[in-house]
């Protein structure tokens, strides 16, 4: 299996040359050159562990890693996770949960995260190389990667993420971390800023030569693979209990990698119905598949917090998809949206018939939240408020699992304020942070200061 740039100005390569690269040299994002079709093994598949099924997922897409290597990243990424399931769902009233949040740090994120860190180590230990690795975060991605890299030879990890505008748990959930390797970076400004800043240093190929830059932000092909593997574990469990011969799935949606995830396993031959794309108000994407325009305004803060985004790096890899491939179809219409800040596809019925898109508003979200604590004694945090609220607005006929991406306790105001009660939500590995020293470095949202930072902490 080869990877090449959604630009079309990148040689093929492999998975570990994809893992390493992140941001493509083109500026595009890696994908593989093709889709397994799988729809002959879900039989087989349907009655493995999450580990056995990871295994066989991911050796479709790693074929230059051996058998044993690839084991054992898989065994270590997921020995970590508070769950024997890793990712167990349950039925809620009228929809399935797929809890995501049993990793170290309470967020789906660590999924991925976990992995790739332990897949950078593996790749590093066989070459000698170091990686110097730049990050944004709405929130939850900053605190994953911290922790699937601290302390780990050869890596040191900037993260920046808004300052002022991630929960108190997730801003905790970073700067606690003073490993040596580990540089928490607020900026004076918004998450699309991080992302921008990221995508500019990428860009400058003699700086990202010259410091071995490495990415983890969804922009990494390895992020999405391993998130593929959950979409395929709760629909086949879910369609073998319900005897449905299709799922749907409902994904709060900010950069667009969660759903591209579960896209990629409908395109391998999970039988998927619907995939319902859920935004906050910050809903560039809902309005692209209502509509067939995709043009920015401005962010609008939430107690949705990583979701709080515009610019969603993982749409140019639909696009691409969507434009059959054509790498100059992709490049005018990504040099449009860079000038314009909008972009037209076409008619939204002739969009993608299995994306299915809504909003939830702050108002909307609380009273979910309440909804189902009162109804279910179940505590949804506010992303997966905004999922479940979109899903019971598009309820489509087939059984429908809504991805819970993050646990409640990292957002004990936001369920305060819905259900009136405090306390509902709680983890002893959260409340253990608390009091704890904290380091980070406040910078301005400019990617020559960010540059500088970095240079000056490496030298």
């Amino acid at each position: 299996m080869k990877y090449i740039s959604t630009r079309g100005g990148t040689a093929p390569i492999t998975f570990s040359e994809a893992v390493m690269t992140g941001l493509a040299r083109d500026g595009g994002l890696m994908l593989p050159e093709e889709f397994p079709n799988i729809k002959d093994k879900l039989t087989a598949w349907s009655s493995l562990s999450y580990t056995e099924l990871a295994y066989e997922i991911m050796k479709l897409y790693a074929d230059d890693l051996t058998e044993e290597e690839l084991r054992t990243v898989i065994e270590k990424s997921y020995a970590t996770f508070r769950h024997p399931e890793t990712t167990p769902t349950k039925k809620v009233g009228p929809v399935y949960i797929l809890e995501l949040f049993h990793g170290p740090t309470f967020a789906f994120k660590d999924v991925a995260l976990q992995f790739l860190g332990n897949m950078f180590e593996l790749i590093l230990n066989k070459t000698g190389a170091n990686l110097n690795i730049i990050a944004a975060t709405s929130g939850d991605t900053g605190s994953a990667a911290i922790h699937g890299v601290r302390g780990r030879k050869g890596i040191n990890i900037f993260v920046m993420h808004p300052n002022g505008r991630v929960s108190a748990v997730q801003e905790l959930q970073m700067t606690s971390v003073t490993d040596a390797n580990v540089y928490n970076i607020a900026i004076d400004g918004t998450f699309d800023d991080a992302q921008a800043i990221v995508k500019t240093l990428f860009g400058d190929l003699s700086f990202k030569d010259k410091y071995s830059l490495g990415a983890v932000n969804s922009i990494n092909w390895a992020r999405v693979l391993a998130q593929v593997v959950y979409y395929f574990y709760a629909g086949l469990k879910v369609m073998k209990e319900t005897g449905s011969e299709k799922i749907s799935f409902s994904v709060p949606t900010g950069n667009f990698g969660d759903i591209f995830a579960g896209y990629v396993a409908h395109l391998m031959g999970l039988p998927i119905d619907k995939l319902i794309l859920a935004t906050n108000e910050n809903d560039i994407l809902s309005r692209f598949f209502n509509t067939g325009v995709y043009n920015v305004e401005g962010v609008h803060p939430t107690i949705s917090p990583s979701m709080d985004i515009q610019v969603a790096s993982n749409f140019e890899r639909w696009l691409y998809l969507h434009a059959k491939r054509d790498s100059k179809q992709l490049c005018d219409w990504m040099q449009q949206f860079k000038e314009t800040k909008s972009l037209t596809i076409g008619n939204p019925d002739e969009l993608d018939e299995i994306m299915v898109a809504g909003k939830a508003d702050t108002a909307k979200t609380l009273a979910t939240i309440k909804r189902f604590y009162e109804e279910s004694s179940y505590v949804l945090d506010p992303h997966t408020a905004v999922g479940v609220s979109v899903a019971l607005e598009k309820a489509p006929t087939s059984p429908v699992i809504c991805l819970a991406t993050a646990h409640p306790a990292k957002f004990p105001d936001a369920i305060k304020d819905a259900t009136g009660k405090s306390g509902l939500a709680t983890a002893a590995e959260i409340e253990a942070l608390k009091g704890k020293p904290t380091r980070k470095f406040e910078l301005p949202a400019d990617a020559g200061a960010v540059a500088a930072f970095v240079i000056e902490k490496l030298q």
